[in-house]
């Protein structure tokens, strides 16, 4: 079987896993530390989580750039000459990077939430009344970021279906400069 059978395996596999860890972690890490009795517990609870989840994403990212770097390195010469490709690249790339930062950056958000955990809350991203405006600044972005991650997330994956459809035979010849 001639092209990149395992970069590409490995390139869906953690697109899927930012994906779902993500969605995993807001819907159901978050909603279950809403949970805890003392409200101290509720950031603490949801930070550890994080925490344990953060050197997987962290390898899923390092293992998604390296197997997008192979499969480019495959696919060079159609990058070069078929329609749309280069730029849904380029595009794609942008996006992914991006994700990494709004990823990257609710983890930095997300340190200072478990710093501030004392304080107590209602809820990872929901701030108790009489919080310091420096926890209910932290919590109101990372409800956003939490939704955003996997926003982005499904746009990466979804730009790769889209890289997939255009290396169907007859999207090959049509777009062949």
């Amino acid at each position: 079987m001639a092209g990149n059978l395992v970069a590409r395996s490995i390139h869906d596999l953690t697109a899927a896993a930012w994906f779902g860890g993500s969605l995993m972690g807001a819907i159901g890490l978050n909603g279950a530390a809403a949970e805890a009795k003392d409200p101290t517990e509720r950031t603490r609870l949801s930070s550890k989580g994080w925490g344990k989840w953060a050197p997987i994403q962290t390898a899923a990212f390092v293992g998604h750039l390296a197997s997008d770097l192979a499969i480019a390195w495959e696919n060079k010469g159609r990058i070069a000459k078929q329609d749309n490709v280069a730029a849904n690249t380029v595009y794609k790339t942008v996006v992914t990077l991006a994700g990494a930062a709004v990823t990257l950056y609710a983890g930095i958000v997300g340190k200072k939430v478990d710093e501030l955990a004392g304080e107590g809350a209602e809820g990872a991203t929901e701030p108790r009344a009489g919080a310091s405006d420096e926890l209910k600044s932290a919590q109101t972005q990372l409800k956003a970021l939490q939704w955003a991650i996997p926003a982005f997330a499904a746009w990466v994956i979804i730009l790769g279906a889209k890289h997939g459809e255009m290396q169907r035979p007859k999207n090959i010849l049509k777009g062949l400069r």
